[in-house]
């Protein structure tokens, strides 16, 4: 696959890097050289463009690319300008990031395929770590649905798999349990690992260390949260 990146500030350069470290190939763009600078060696190709300038940002391989990624966040007017000139040259599948509501509002009207909202997104992980008291890794199904892997809260600890039904979690339903061990590598050394719990198993129990990965809805998510605290 083949990206470009326009805004290279921290969310750009950061999904840069990992999109690169993934196999892809990735062209950035920013308008500030010292962005550029920062992360040229990280990645295939970055270029000093004022975005918002369709003659300079013509020079860009428009036509050769998968995915354009529009990561500016701070500049509300540069990023529609962008999103607008993209549609222009007609690059057909256009991921954008959005600031605000009005921002999303905008760039919906634009038809771009994907609205990136990493703000939102992290304030969301950060509520649910907080709400459950440890690291939770989330997928965002709808507007209102979730499926979440956390860490097993006390109360279920010793309880049977079998028994922990949806009205035992809050109105979660249990997806998948898995279950830390150590295993040895070839080279003999000892690292960490995980088995997937099979749930069919009516004496399995809850361990202190089970990952749980739960779906629900937002509500019931936030139900969890308060029976715990």
């Amino acid at each position: 696959m083949r990206y470009l990146i326009i805004g290279l500030g921290i969310y750009g350069s950061n999904l840069a890097t990992d999109l690169t470290d993934m196999g892809a190939e990735v062209i950035g763009a920013d308008i500030r050289a010292s962005n550029v600078e920062a992360i040229k060696d990280y990645i295939s190709t970055a270029y000093i463009v004022d975005s918002t300038d369709e003659t300079s940002l013509g020079v860009l391989p428009l036509n050769n690319i998968d995915i354009a990624i529009v990561a500016i966040g701070e500049n509300f007017g540069a990023s529609i300008k962008t999103v607008a000139i993209l549609k222009k040259h007609e690059v057909k599948c256009i991921y954008a990031r959005a600031i605000d509501p009005l921002h999303q509002s905008i760039l919906e009207g634009l038809h771009v395929q994907r609205i990136l909202k990493p703000e939102q997104r992290a304030a969301s992980d950060l509520v649910s770590e907080l709400g459950l008291g440890t690291d939770v890794k989330s997928m965002k199904i709808d507007n209102d649905s979730y499926v979440m892997r956390f860490k097993a809260p006390s109360f279920t600890i010793g309880t049977l798999y079998s028994k922990l039904t949806e009205e035992g979690l809050c109105g979660l339903k249990l997806v998948a349990a898995t279950r830390p061990k150590q295993k040895t590598n070839m080279l003999g050394i000892s690292v960490s690992d995980a088995e997937l719990i099979d749930l069919g198993n009516s004496d399995q129990k809850v361990g202190d260390n089970d990952l749980l990965v739960c779906f629900g809805r937002k509500k019931d998510f936030h139900a969890l949260y308060r029976y715990i605290s």
